[in-house]
């Protein structure tokens, strides 16, 4: 399959300015998309897709939810930005409405997720130094080996993907990493008195959807509380219903020391992110310690309390459940001899791509896309499907249609 397939003269020219004019960091699938609504996004050919990324689950409200624009455009209209120089009058409003939804003392706003993933491994380390009674410098935050939580110096530092470190060297110090899903590596590691936190995604995404064994969660919290350490949880992409709860970690009735969420908290309209932590933790953080200029501006808290509403007057949280054990259901009855593993929880799927050709997934994802469906493959041979969280029973089954079809000739 060539990826230049049914690309027209139209899609090729908006190809051909990013190549020149734009830095070669990404590898997308070569399609121009114009608009969205819904599961729906369109090129700029006027075709339709269905939507099986939704932003990096982003977009879990579908793109350009009405309640979510109109809140956007009002507040636009009225005060974007202040800074934290000055209070302003959403503010308030917005940190009380989303500490007391999850359950925290305080929240800390600030933009994208890789910003919440900083701010909560410094308010880990502050803990451990002030609160703890580390020895300073000494402290220590344990991750886990196929993480994604960003890309900054410092969250490349504790990542296992050469990709992602090459040539970015000297790393930060201070991070230990271990398997995931492995209680054993973790309680050796809890032995060192400095470790401080313990950071971890409740499925880990862009390693392909890695759901740990159930029980995994309430165990690691446990061991967490027994070793004084705080259980930092990366819910950016796998929180706010995507997996058929508002969180991931609600699966196993597990509350984080620190909370991190980010991608669909504003619905795709713009970075919103936010750590959700108790005073003893988030009080450690005095003026001056840590901020940014965009955190906690106007539009960004009027847009987020509306996309949380959004997931729970909608239930958003209840169809991805239903819907997602639909879709692993149909995609294991394919039986197709190359889907080696169907694997996820919610609408956050994936399949596992076993062919002797390594570019077989990309391909497979170039057919979907000439059917009418985006994906996107991860590490080479594995295909995420994340659809908008409203989609339908009906259009599910659609979409395992095209699924199947595009898969017939590999």
């Amino acid at each position: 399959m060539q990826a230049t397939k049914n690309i027209t003269s139209k899609t090729h020219l908006f190809l051909e300015k990013e190549e020149q004019y734009g830095a070669h960091n990404y590898h997308p699938l070569p399609v121009v998309l114009s608009k969205g609504k819904g599961v729906f996004v369109w090129d700029v050919d006027d075709r339709r897709y269905y939507d099986f990324l939704s932003g990096y689950s982003a977009i879990n409200q579908g793109h350009c939810h009405p309640r979510i624009i109109e809140t956007f455009i009002e507040q636009a209209q009225k005060l974007t930005l202040t800074s934290r120089a000055f209070h302003n009058d959403v503010l308030g409003e917005y940190e009380e409405y989303i500490t007391k939804l999850f359950g925290y003392d305080k929240v800390l706003p600030m933009n994208t997720g890789v910003e919440a993933v900083e701010t909560g491994l410094k308010l880990a380390r502050r803990w451990g130094y002030e609160v703890k009674g580390v020895p300073h410098n000494k402290g220590k935050i344990i991750t886990c080996a196929q993480n994604f939580h960003g890309r900054t110096i410092s969250v490349i530092s504790f990542s296992s993907d050469e990709s992602s470190r090459k040539d970015f060297g000297p790393f930060t110090p201070g991070f230990e990493v271990i398997p995931y899903n492995d209680i054993p590596a973790l309680q050796a590691a809890l032995q060192d008195s400095n470790v401080i936190g313990f950071l971890v995604e409740p499925i880990q995404g862009e390693a392909g959807v890695i759901v740990p064994d159930e029980g995994y969660l309430s165990k690691v919290a446990a061991m967490c509380k027994e070793a004084n350490v705080l259980f930092i949880a990366d819910e950016i992409q796998t929180g706010l219903a995507r997996t058929g709860k508002m969180l991931a970690c609600d699966h196993e009735g597990v509350r984080p020391d620190i909370l991190l969420l980010g991608k669909a908290l504003s619905g795709g309209t713009m970075p919103v992110s936010a750590v959700l932590a108790d005073d003893e933790i988030m009080l450690t953080i005095k003026p001056g310690d840590h901020g940014s200029t965009y955190g906690g501006n106007p539009i960004a808290c009027k847009v987020a309390m509306t996309a949380l509403q959004v997931l729970i007057d909608e239930k958003m949280a209840h169809n991805s459940e239903i819907q997602g054990a639909h879709f692993r259901k149909e995609l294991l009855a394919l039986g197709h001899e190359h889907i080696s593993i169907v694997r996820g929880k919610g609408l956050f799927n994936a399949i596992v791509i076993d062919h002797p050709n390594k570019d077989t997934a990309w391909d497979i994802c170039i057919e979907m896309k000439n059917n009418g469906l985006l994906a996107k493959p991860t590490h080479g041979d594995r295909i995420r499907f994340a659809p908008p969280l409203l989609i339908t029973r009906a259009q599910v089954d659609d979409c395992i249609g095209i699924i199947k079809k595009s898969m017939e000739n590999f």
